[in-house]
């Protein structure tokens, strides 16, 4: 008995992984590494290992732990906290893609080639460079990657992204004001579709409802959840419900304040009334 007991606890005890998180952009991705026994808080800048090469990252969670099912194994390493060499090497990166950006943006014009070129991105070791870009459609760029590879002498690639991409990588200011949400503080885009703007009494002129990207403001998505728990618990316009001053129907509501204005009907004339959702009842339709 006793056996099985304590067999039963060990399968129920779900193994943990110390990871560290890490962003190589602002408000870029979380990317969990193996800290390799070294102690990181958040804040720091790392070196990492990951499928393009050594990169430069900023850590924004410090080790932790989590359980072994929350990730995809096998993790990839931190190589070591950076130094200042490393910062330097960093920086010096980015003066290089600027540059790029101008030579590259001269040999897109000379092969014709119906593309925006929107950003340069070295890896931190310069074994590779690659380029975003947006298009209407497809590009044949073959020509212009052996032209790029033969003046900067390093492996070169050609990315092609939405347009939701290029607001987040180039940034700008939002109708509200504000700076991009995809670009300071949305890590992924989120899911927005127009019933959002429906639920929420919004206008849909979509001048109104899309942001500079041209696609629905990612904002819709923000009170979507309490929304719908408002719209459960409210009346629709329509339905008959039974107050302190008798029988009416709903003939407007207000989701967020929960008031309804109730109608009432009798032989001589039409009284509207306001009350308070929790204040009435319901009364279901008759088969």
């Amino acid at each position: 008995m006793n056996e099985n007991k304590e067999i039963n606890v060990a399968e129920n005890t779900q193994e943990s992984v110390e990871i560290v998180g890490v962003r190589f952009k602002e408000a870029g991705k979380i990317y969990y590494f193996d800290p390799c026994k070294l102690t990181i808080a958040s804040g720091q800048d790392v070196i990492v290992e990951t499928a393009r090469g050594l990169e430069y990252g900023f850590v924004s969670e410090g080790n932790h732990t989590i359980p072994a099912k929350d990730i995809v194994q096998p993790l990839r390493r931190v190589i070591r906290i950076a130094d200042q060499k490393d910062s330097e090497q960093y920086k010096r990166n980015k003066e290089l893609e600027v540059s790029a950006m101008d030579v590259c943006r001269k040999k897109i014009v000379e092969h014709g080639l119906e593309m925006k070129l929107i950003e340069a991105e070295y890896t931190f070791d310069n074994t590779k460079l690659m380029f975003y870009f947006t298009a209407e459609s497809r590009v044949d760029f073959r020509e212009l990657v052996k032209d790029l590879a033969s003046v900067f002498k390093t492996r070169i690639e050609l990315r092609q992204i939405g347009i939701r991409d290029e607001a987040k990588m180039l940034g700008g200011i939002g109708i509200c004001g504000r700076p991009f949400c995809c670009a300071s503080f949305l890590s992924d885009f989120v899911q927005v579709s127009i019933k959002m703007a429906k639920e929420q009494n919004l206008s849909l002129n979509s001048s109104k409802i899309s942001g500079a990207c041209g696609r629905l403001m990612c904002c819709l998505r923000y009170e979507h959840e309490t929304y719908e728990r408002e719209i459960a618990l409210t009346p629709k316009v329509g339905t008959k419900v039974s107050t302190k001053d008798g029988v009416g129907v709903v003939c407007d509501a207000h989701v967020l304040t929960g008031f309804l204005r109730v109608k009432f009907v009798d032989d001589k004339s039409e009284t509207i009334k306001t009350y308070h959702r929790d204040d009435v009842k319901i009364i279901p339709k008759k088969d």
